[in-house]
């Protein structure tokens, strides 16, 4: 049987498991979590499962049929070549997102110190590497880099200097793929930067002229304390992004010369699509899992950390 709650104010009494009910669904907790429920079940089909799968894949051998447990990752780890390979993906990566980072904060400060009517013909320009599809800007590059052809040579000879073969030589395909990098997705850091520095009061600045703050000691003491979070998570967004890129070497250098390019998701579609390894494939992307996992952690920490003590 169903108990009743009294009557109370002239209100009908409700069942006491309806009431509870009732109560439940009039949290905003439970609200908000009924909202995303769909959003939350299409994450857990598009991102769990492939990754639960990328997981199994990877413990299998190359026909796909017998349990290895863990020597395709036991085999990546005794090869100098993969390391080769996870030392340049480290290398690209952190050395585009600070030059991204120190770029797209100049250029941010640039923008915040202009006319306001000025700055949508400036930020229309700076935007533009950005919203260009990225398979089309990196062959105008190419195009660029080309040894014969190419702008950056033609600029070259008619200084009087030597030709460069920018893609054919070590040092300067990884100063290129690093440059390339960096104009696509600097404009991306500025307009962060831009809309955090929009939302710093101008009274702070204000009161730290009037105690004799220089440029250098506003923008230390006032402008990176209140936008550190944002360039944490902007510095955050691209280094996933740069460990996970492929498009940007596969189509600009692939790989080489020499491997000297590869990348950890150039060499886990050249291992598991062009030379038909698989498990192989999957445990080369998986590595990469452990060291975005271990700098997200420790970024967001420290978000969090300055968030309490604020």
């Amino acid at each position: 049987m169903l108990c009743y709650q009294p009557v109370m104010e002239g209100k009908r009494p409700l069942p006491i498991g309806r009431g509870s009910l009732h109560k439940l669904l009039r949290r905003k907790s439970t609200i908000a979590f009924l909202m995303t429920l769909p959003l939350l079940t299409l994450i857990l089909g598009l991102v769990a499962y492939p990754t639960g799968y990328a997981i199994y894949l990877s413990m299998l051998d190359r026909t796909t049929t017998r349990f290895v447990g863990l020597a395709n990752f036991a085999y990546l780890v005794g090869r100098d070549g993969f390391w080769m390979v996870v030392w340049q993906t480290c290398l690209l990566a952190i050395t585009a997102v600070g030059l991204k980072t120190v770029i797209g904060f100049a250029a941010a400060h640039f923008m915040h110190n202009i006319p306001t009517r000025g700055q949508r013909k400036w930020r229309g320009m700076l935007l533009v590497p950005w919203v260009i599809p990225p398979a089309m800007s990196i062959l105008a590059w190419r195009e660029l880099y080309d040894p014969s052809f190419g702008a950056f040579n033609w600029v070259l000879v008619h200084l009087g200097l030597d030709r460069i073969f920018w893609l054919g030589e070590t040092g300067w395909a990884r100063f290129s793929v690093i440059l390339v990098s960096v104009w696509f997705s600097a404009p991306f850091f500025m307009i962060m930067y831009l809309a955090s520095l929009k939302s710093v009061p101008e009274e702070l600045y204000e009161a730290a002229s009037i105690d004799g703050a220089t440029w250098w000691q506003r923008t230390r003491y006032v402008t990176f304390p209140m936008t550190r979070n944002i360039i944490a998570i902007t510095m955050l967004f691209s280094l996933i992004g740069s460990f996970a890129g492929f498009t940007l070497v596969a189509v600009l250098t692939n790989g080489g010369p020499l491997g000297t390019t590869q990348v950890l998701g150039t060499l886990a579609f050249l291992v598991g699509i062009l030379v038909g390894n698989l498990p192989m494939g999957a445990a080369v992307s998986l590595f990469m899992v452990p060291v975005l996992a271990v700098t997200a952690t420790f970024i967001l920490r420290g978000i969090a950390k300055r968030g309490s003590e604020g």
